[in-house]
């Protein structure tokens, strides 16, 4: 993928979870449900129209990657409670540095 746009066509109904985590919050992970396949469309580094399907893994990745584009963070999708405890642990964590 090149573009900043990419255009979800389909996802699928079912969900998986994984253990996430990234570099905007690094070293803190939570499991995530997410869709466990999607299709989008985008336009590739020679800007050609590009359509695929991805599943498992990959298909989380691009999820996680595209809520990037839409300022969502891997956080956003677990409870509150999850959330609050990383924050803390975050906030702990730059006290002591």
């Amino acid at each position: 993928m090149a573009n900043d746009k990419p255009e979800v066509i389909e996802l699928s109904e079912d969900n998986s979870t994984l253990e996430e985590g990234c570099l905007s919050i690094p070293g803190h992970t939570a499991d995530v449900s997410r869709p466990d396949w999607i299709k989008l469309r985008f336009t590739d580094i020679k800007g050609k129209e590009q359509q695929i399907k991805a599943e498992g893994l990959l298909a989380a990745c691009i999820q996680h990657e595209i809520d990037h584009l839409n300022g969502i963070l891997f956080i956003d999708h677990i409870s509150k409670l999850k959330r609050d405890i990383i924050w803390r642990k975050v906030l702990k964590e730059a006290r002591q540095t």
